[in-house]
């Protein structure tokens, strides 16, 4: 399989942890000798992982950020489902899907990634164009989740959303004009919530396509939250209803 670089202490510890068969070698800071590099390090030697020590600049070079905390992995891509098909038909009870309509930043992506992995969401599927891929920076944020969930881009968002209702999924539109809110809403069944892009919020398309709009209530000052922030509250309330139906 075709290796990557995945950095920060958060998603090189987790590789390990999980699926260390899959880490090459680890390239190291050899500045830092701190309590965070020395349990990485005790880690990589329980599971037998090569340890290159490196300074700050090629560590730098190789992820392209300095945001990397001094420690590099070399790793392999997991094999996560790639498509839709293939995630949904593996999918025991009524899916739970996160739909980011067009997400640029990839700090938002990895955050989204993070919450959508706490709320046990199956996928996060986006649009290929117009879109943050999942590259090292998100994967970073993610502090671990890009190596549990799945990240399938879709080259036709609106069709692929037609395709989750022939699957009997309700696509629920995040809105801040919508009629019911967030917690008017039946999560308990299958369910895609598209949350739109930053500032633009849904495209025309993608809102004409939902199946209901609901929008999350806002009790202070601020007008809208980070589109992070409101994906973990909307899959954490999909998640709370579904434990009150013992789902």
């Amino acid at each position: 399989m075709k290796g990557k670089f995945i950095f920060g202490f958060h998603a090189v510890t987790a590789r390990l942890r999980h699926e260390a068969s899959t880490v090459e070698e680890i390239y190291v800071d050899a500045a830092r000798h701190d309590r965070r590099m020395g349990e990485l390090l005790r880690a990589a030697k329980e599971a037998n992982v090569r340890v290159i020590q490196a300074d700050e600049t090629r560590l730098s070079n190789m992820v392209g950020t300095r945001r990397h905390q001094g420690v590099v992995a070399n790793a392999a891509a997991l094999a996560l489902a790639r498509t839709l098909d293939e995630l949904l038909d593996a999918v025991e009870g009524p899916p739970l899907l996160l739909m980011l309509d067009g997400i640029t930043d990839p700090h938002n992506l990895g955050a989204c990634l993070r919450v959508a992995d706490g709320a046990g969401a199956h996928a996060v599927i986006a649009p290929k164009d117009r879109a943050v891929g999942l590259n090292a920076t998100a994967a970073k944020v993610a502090s671990g989740a890009a190596e549990s969930v799945p990240y399938i881009t879709v080259t036709n968002f609106a069709r692929t959303m037609r395709e989750l209702q022939e699957r009997d999924i309700w696509i629920t539109g995040t809105t801040e004009d919508a009629e019911k809110t967030l917690f008017e809403a039946d999560f308990s069944g299958g369910v895609a919530l598209v949350m739109g892009s930053e500032g633009e919020g849904m495209r025309r398309l993608t809102r004409e396509n939902c199946d209901l709009l609901v929008s999350v209530p806002m009790f202070g000052a601020v007008e809208s939250l980070n589109v992070s922030v409101a994906s973990g509250i909307c899959l954490y309330e999909a998640r709370r209803q579904r434990i009150v139906r013992g789902i």
